[in-house]
């Protein structure tokens, strides 16, 4: 049992990204189709409502408090990191917009289908970024 302990521990902040991510990630795409296919709200409004709420606001608390850990207090190093985390995130946001805009607004594929194809690259492309630009260990 305690290999099983030491991996887990090992690899807790991935396992941990996972889950939140998969949770954010559900619920980006739930946000989405509530506002692109319920509401009937333009594809590019909807991904960046959805955007915003799941992968911003809600991945930021996840992110800093349970996967990263991050043990910045002070109002200047929450800020700062908030800063950091929205600037990568704003990069990660745009190219999920760009492809959601080629693939369904102009190629006219499924929304759904390229909202979870992105989703898997962008859960990739921010794990890289928290714990490498937003929430590295300062030495």
């Amino acid at each position: 049992m305690s290999g099983f302990t030491t991996f887990l521990k090992r690899r807790k902040s991935v396992i941990f990204y996972f889950l939140f991510g998969g949770i954010t990630t559900a619920l980006n795409v739930l946000i989405y189709l509530l506002f692109y296919d319920i509401l009937q709200v333009s594809n590019v409004v909807s991904n960046i409502i959805a955007w915003f709420i799941a992968k911003v606001a809600v991945a930021f608390f996840t992110n800093k408090f349970f996967v990263f850990e991050s043990k910045a207090a002070s109002k200047k190093g929450v800020v700062g990191e908030f800063f950091s985390f929205m600037g990568c995130r704003v990069a990660t946001g745009l190219l999920d917009l760009g492809i959601m805009f080629v693939a369904v607004d102009c190629l006219k594929q499924n929304g759904l289908i390229w909202k979870v194809i992105v989703n898997i690259l962008v859960i990739i492309l921010n794990f890289v970024t928290g714990k490498w630009i937003v929430f590295r260990k300062k030495k």
